[in-house]
């Protein structure tokens, strides 16, 4: 049984419902704003924006 969490988005401010198994560098949607998230911590679960998936030019 997974046990719900929650954290801070660092977009809207609001809480974003997590499931408490979550990894570090997981990826997860803001119910409010739909901002995509990483997760950073875990204990205490924290939130950044998701880095942008950038081309790299074959660099």
């Amino acid at each position: 049984m997974t046990t719900a969490v929650s954290a801070e988005c660092p977009e809207c401010r609001d809480s974003v419902n997590l499931s408490n198994d979550l990894l570090v560098a997981e990826i997860v949607i803001c119910q409010h704003c739909t901002s995509e998230l990483e997760v950073v911590a875990t204990e205490p679960v924290v939130l950044a924006l998701a880095p942008e998936v950038e081309e790299d030019w074959g660099e």
